[in-house]
């Protein structure tokens, strides 16, 4: 008698065989090399594409697209220069990309040539960011006359990425004469996108609470214009009262260096109102510090301030690059914990023994 054998209605019949994710007739193409003169040819030209290829080379920090950014750089600098850098920033909520967007798009239907470089927020933890702005501004990402270029601020000062100011550089080069850096957020190192624009505008809700009290000092200190956003409906009071309160604070600040009185307006991007008055006043502000010559000397100080920035940033990527370096490093903190040395008489032996030197003795 045979032996029956049990058959499951559960049972999966074998199938056929999975096809290969990736065709294997297909031959894997090369990206075609781009030379430095074809890059610097397509900038000039106004290419998007080339100028966002050139952009992606700036920010990698890969030796051999350092060296092919910097020749870019080089041969684009002669061309550079002829905008107006505007910094954006205001505290989260505040609504930046809206305010972008409808003054963007203001400056694109009169002519004018602009570039977005929104900087977006890195994770601490994974170092990524989403980088979205561009569908924030889809409206405005549409026109031709517009640049739109997210960036992840990786951690930098201020939420800036560290090559913002080459990549303004290109912007220019290209013909965009408005060039605009919208910033993560609002902090005591909002220095950093300071130091690279001509004029800088904060924007403000009204009703925004005392808790922002700790950071409305250096920041409103530093503003050519402040301007209350979402002045509409049932908020246009509000708005109003909180400009003049805002006024009244400005008044309180020492006068500025370029002589320039700081500027307090009302706007909304719903309604599109204040909006070309705010244009008007970026305006003003560049013919009034334009002929004091103010214009021209606060670029050449810039110009140092972010020569001495990448010295220090470099001297301290080969500082923490350097292996032997860290091993040292780490006896010498083990020392420090345990208190077998302290904190200064290890840092100045980590330095002595980097720059081989005693001059930190």
């Amino acid at each position: 008698m045979s032996k029956k054998t049990n058959k499951s209605a559960l049972s999966v019949s074998k199938g056929v065989n999975k096809p290969p994710s990736v065709n294997p007739r297909l031959q894997k193409v090369k990206r075609r090399e781009i030379a430095i003169d074809e890059f610097v040819g397509g900038i000039l030209d106004g290419d998007r594409t080339i100028l966002s290829q050139a952009i992606t080379l700036v920010e990698s920090n890969l030796p051999e697209h350092i060296q092919q950014a910097q020749e870019i750089i080089k041969e684009c600098l002669p061309h550079a220069g002829r905008s107006i850098r505007v910094g954006i920033t205001g505290v989260p909520g505040v609504g930046k990309s809206s305010f972008i967007e409808e003054l963007g798009k203001y400056l694109a239907n009169s002519d004018h040539k602009l570039a977005v470089l929104a900087i977006d927020p890195s994770s601490e933890r994974s170092r990524g960011s989403i980088l979205g702005d561009k569908t924030r501004m889809e409206s405005l990402a549409s026109y031709s006359n517009a640049f739109i270029r997210p960036s992840p601020s990786s951690g930098s000062l201020g939420g800036v990425a560290r090559k913002t100011r080459e990549t303004i550089f290109l912007c220019e080069a290209a013909g965009y004469d408005v060039v605009f850096i919208e910033t993560v957020g609002v902090g005591q190192s909002e220095v950093a996108v300071h130091s690279m624009v001509d004029f800088f505008l904060l924007l403000m809700l009204s009703r925004a609470g005392d808790e922002l009290q700790g950071i409305k000092r250096g920041i409103m200190e530093m503003a050519d214009m402040i301007a209350i956003t979402k002045a509409d409906g049932s908020n246009i009071d509000d708005a109003l009262r909180a400009a003049e309160e805002y006024r009244s604070a400005l008044h309180l600040f020492p006068a500025s260096e370029s002589g320039w009185t700081p500027k307090v307006l009302t706007c909304s991007s719903i309604n599109r109102k204040g909006i070309d008055e705010i244009w008007d006043k970026i305006a003003e502000y560049k013919d009034h510090t334009t002929t004091s010559n103010y214009f021209t000397e606060k670029r050449k100080k810039q110009a140092l301030y972010w020569m001495n920035e990448t010295i220090e940033e470099s001297l301290r990527t080969h500082f923490y690059d350097d292996e032997t370096l860290q091993q040292k490093l780490e006896t010498l903190k083990q020392d420090v914990l345990n208190e077998r040395i302290s904190s200064f008489a290890a840092a100045r032996q980590i330095l002595n023994y980097y720059f081989k030197s005693d001059n930190f003795k």
